[in-house]
């Protein structure tokens, strides 16, 4: 069976650079998507968080912003349904990426937050990527790379191609204005060969041999249905 490893935020807040603290956590579809498109292919997915810390849901994502009402139901109804493997996810440090098909990260701005300084997850992403086996990225979970460091103190992501959240899509939350620093901004500086969408909140998903990246919560569904075609593939042709 195809095991995945889905690294969620533990953050419940984006701290603003006035210091003000933004609730915050996980963005609704980008967690309901995936997980319902891994499990119905019969994929085993552990949910795992820093500090195994039960993460919370970015009510924004369930408001006008998560979308059309009949999408927002649709995925509080799944987040209902799997809310118990939500509230107990194994600690970060206690899970092996070694022992799965696939590692896979979620965003929201949570990430923003706790995974981009977060060196257990730095270690377990730089590892993967070297790896060769799958890595996904969605939104702003990219953030996270910023905690992975090669040997030499570089980024191991320097040079691959990705998306992320654009500038322009972040700064179409005004509170946004307030921001630290912007994630496609930071990617950038890392020297990612970062592309986006000609138009803001389209799908648009790049892949880098091994690496997979989603640019918004509109990605979701493209991302998820992407890795089970590949990973299905490949598994099938051994």
């Amino acid at each position: 069976m195809t095991r995945v490893l889905f690294v969620i935020t533990a953050a419940d807040r984006w701290t603003l650079n006035d210091g003000t603290p933004h609730p915050s956590g996980y963005w609704a579809e980008e967690v309901a998507v995936p997980h319902r498109t891994f499990s119905e292919a019969g994929w085993d997915i552990t949910v795992a968080t820093p500090g195994g810390k039960a993460p919370t849901l970015d009510r924004l994502s369930i408001g006008i912003a998560g979308g059309m009402p009949w999408k927002r139901r649709e995925v509080e109804r799944y987040l209902d349904s799997i809310a118990d493997v939500l509230a107990t996810p194994e600690p970060l440090d206690a899970v092996d990426a070694d022992d799965f098909d696939l590692v896979f990260y979620p965003g929201g701005h949570g990430p923003m937050e706790d995974l981009a300084y977060n060196k257990i997850s730095g270690a377990l992403l730089s590892h993967r990527l070297t790896s060769g086996r799958p890595l996904a990225l969605l939104c702003h979970a990219p953030a996270a790379i910023l905690a992975a460091t090669a040997p030499d103190g570089t980024s191991p992501f320097a040079g691959r191609r990705m998306t992320g959240l654009s500038n322009r899509e972040e700064l179409l939350n005004r509170f946004a204005r307030k921001a630290p620093w912007l994630l496609e901004d930071k990617l950038k500086e890392l020297g990612v060969d970062y592309s986006k969408a000609r138009l803001p909140l389209r799908p648009y998903v790049v892949v880098d041999g091994n690496l997979y990246t989603g640019q918004n919560p509109q990605s979701s569904a493209d991302l998820a249905q992407r890795l089970v075609a590949d990973i299905g593939a490949t598994q099938s042709s051994r």
